[in-house]
């Protein structure tokens, strides 16, 4: 029986445009999507990460890597610069295989970006 192909969004508000950030702030908000939908990376097809314009110190799919994400293809593109917009925030769409049906997928947003989906934010 074929399993389901989901899309799970995240976000997470990072300190400063520093390697050590978006590194940080890239594997907490991985981790926890991984965690709250109990994944592994053999569940994970794809992973696109964006990042405001204000972030270009590192590339957050590093953080991927480090990660154990070797085999999952990977994109790292920038956010449109609309005034106003909430700054430093790297973001995530990861396409996974998972039995888990819609409304149990947990979309993840953390630390500021909580801020950016408050109906879904966990």
């Amino acid at each position: 029986m074929p399993v389901p192909v989901r899309a799970i969004r995240g976000a997470i508000q990072v300190d400063a445009d520093d390697r050590r950030s978006i590194l940080d702030g890239t594997a907490e908000l991985v981790t926890s999507v991984m965690e709250r939908n109990a994944l592994s990376t053999d569940d994970v097809i794809s992973v696109i990460f964006s990042a405001t314009p204000d972030l270009t110190a590192e590339f957050p799919a590093l953080a991927a890597r480090s990660l154990g994400f070797q085999e999952v293809p990977l994109l790292c593109c920038t956010e449109i610069a609309v005034p106003g917009a909430m700054p430093r925030v790297v973001r995530l769409m990861m396409h996974v295989e998972t039995s888990l049906p819609r409304p149990r997928i947990q979309h993840v947003y953390l630390r500021g970006a909580t801020a950016l989906r408050l109906d879904i934010a966990q």
